[in-house]
């Protein structure tokens, strides 16, 4: 979300460009300022993972007779991938689809212009603002489809098969995008309201609800003793749909 709302500042604090000008998208400048940001947060995170790391090894170190025995909590176990699958078949299958769906909206909106293209149209219709302004809709539907699972009777952790059918419905998002004005070759809805709350809000909820349900809801789905093979099993199913996402974006 932040990443975009620096991108849309960027661009609106300076002076429009003439006609016949380059869009400041169209610099690499600009592609460098938008992805720097999401990168400076993701070496934070992992700077504080490696330092939370590397605090419980030291702790280990300290005191060697602690052999974290505690009977209430059990111990983990190595478990194979296929019984993991078996158990998890649903929401690993939704997770997987989820995320290979979801890696066609970046193709999408950054060639989708906005259907206004009248003389003395504000700024925010403008391909150099437009584009930021999608990503700033999805991903805030992202983000707010995250937080939905907060609510109780919201979420479906629950019914794993209702998951993996909301999964593949998500496939429907794909013709909506077709609806819509690519390259400014004229758009079968003429509505940037359709665009970006229709399409671009609701698929971003979407992908949001879906991935928190299914990585929270597979620890309720195994034993205690395979809760942490199973998160990592789930996230090994997150990057492959990411993965197969990516190469079918190609297409």
């Amino acid at each position: 979300v932040l990443p975009c709302i620096v991108q849309i500042l960027s661009v609106v604090s300076v002076p429009s460009k003439k006609e016949g000008q380059k869009a400041p998208q169209e610099s690499s400048k600009s592609a460098f300022a938008y992805f720097i940001t999401a990168t400076a947060v993701s070496s934070f995170a992992l700077l504080a993972f490696l330092s939370l790391v590397k605090r419980r090894a030291s702790s280990t170190l300290l005191d060697p007779t602690d052999d974290h025995s505690d009977p209430d909590v059990p111990e983990n176990k190595s478990v194979s991938l296929w019984t993991l699958f078996k158990k998890l078949r649903f929401m690993a299958s939704a997770i997987f689809l989820c995320f290979t769906v979801t890696m066609t909206f970046p193709v999408f909106t950054a060639e989708i212009e906005s259907v206004h293209d009248t003389p003395g149209r504000s700024r925010l219709f403008d391909q150099a603002v437009f584009i930021p302004l999608a990503f700033f809709f999805w991903n805030a539907g992202d983000l707010m489809g995250r937080m939905l699972v907060l609510f109780p009777r919201l979420s479906l952790v629950n019914r794993p098969f209702v998951l993996f059918l909301f999964s593949i419905a998500r496939a429907a998002f794909i013709p909506l995008y077709l609806l819509c004005n690519i390259r400014g070759r004229g758009a079968v809805v003429e509505s940037d309201f359709f665009y970006l709350f229709i399409v671009q809000l609701l698929f971003g909820i979407s992908n949001g609800y879906l991935g928190s349900n299914c990585m929270m809801g597979a620890g309720q789905w195994v034993s205690p003793d395979e809760r942490e093979p199973a998160g990592g099993f789930m996230g090994l199913m997150l990057v492959g749909g990411l993965t197969a996402g990516s190469l079918m974006s190609f297409l």
